[in-house]
């Protein structure tokens, strides 16, 4: 039996973000500058900001997308919440960090603008030149205007300006299950189709978070805390409060990002086919806080969801 899929909405919250596409020789070396760069950004409430792979492009990927130098390659998004004043600021320290610390050091990769043509852009490739230490220079590669590092095995190439334009954070789903794994079985399979869908990211390990969480806390220097309510041991002690269907075991969740609400519908939709048949499966939810938190929602029912416009 299918599972049930509930009348309700997650609620994503508006945010920007940095594409950045990473190449390297191999599918190896690509991946080891994609768990680098996209490591510690799962969630905001401690993370710089939060990060992941959106899709594999060139040669082994999307071939219809041809990476600058025809090598392998991948596009990684970075978003900060655009409820921070410094939000600019914090979206380009936090891709700076991560290139320069995280690609710049993989051997093999160099680093493009996934977003061109834009008006908004972070000056990535020339902050990141001082590296060289005075030995950078700028050059036209691959027809790209780029700076070039010289590094000790041989050069690292990353063009000169990132771009960055606004998106969206915050959809989700909630797996409810009879049984542990159930609920991790349905939420596996739901990031993977999610993550399926050129645009979005799942930045949590695996697409899934184990600890899904609310807004606000009993401690002042916590913006964030575990979601009690929902939580399969705290039902008998929370009494009226407690939230949780009857008969499940576990609830797991998984975060969806990406570049607009009609993607991250499509993600959604997507994540809920591949995951309403696993069985022990009881029902997908999702989290909401009656649009206190975002205005942008993503309905769980297909035909609730009102057109892109």
């Amino acid at each position: 039996m299918a599972a049930i899929i509930d009348d309700t909405y997650a609620e994503a919250f508006r945010s920007i973000y940095a594409a950045v596409l990473i190449t390297a020789r191999d599918r190896y070396w690509l991946d080891r500058a994609i768990a680098s760069c996209t490591g510690n950004a799962s969630s905001t409430i401690l993370c710089d900001c939060e990060a992941g792979l959106d899709r594999y492009v060139g040669p082994g990927g999307d071939e219809t997308y041809l990476t600058p130098d025809g090598r392998p390659g991948a596009i990684v998004q970075f978003h900060i919440p655009r409820f921070h004043k410094d939000r600019e600021a914090r979206l380009d320290r936090a891709v700076l960090v991560r290139i320069s610390q995280n690609v710049l050091p993989c051997p093999t990769t160099a680093c493009f603008n996934a977003l061109p043509e834009r008006e908004t852009w972070l000056p990535l490739g020339r902050k990141l030149a001082y590296f060289g230490d005075g030995h950078q220079f700028t050059d036209v590669r691959f027809g790209r205007r780029c700076w070039v590092v010289p590094i000790l095995s041989g050069e690292f190439v990353c063009e000169r300006r990132c771009g960055w334009t606004d998106g969206l954070m915050g959809g989700n789903l909630w797996f409810f299950g009879a049984t542990a794994d159930a609920a991790l079985d349905a939420a596996t399979r739901a990031a993977a189709a999610a993550a399926s869908i050129p645009g979005v990211i799942l930045p949590f390990p695996g697409g899934v978070a184990a600890s899904g969480s609310k807004a606000g806390s009993k401690y002042k220097f916590s913006i964030a805390s575990t979601y009690a309510e929902f939580c399969p041991t705290l039902q008998e002690k929370l009494g009226p409060q407690a939230r949780l269907p009857a008969g499940v075991a576990s609830v797991q969740e998984i975060i969806i990002n990406g570049a607009d609400l009609a993607t991250i519908a499509t993600a959604t939709q997507a994540a809920i086919s591949a995951a309403r048949d696993v069985p022990g499966l009881l029902t997908i939810s999702a989290g909401n806080y009656g649009g206190r938190l975002g205005k942008s929602f993503i309905y769980l029912l297909p035909d609730k969801q009102p057109p892109a416009p």
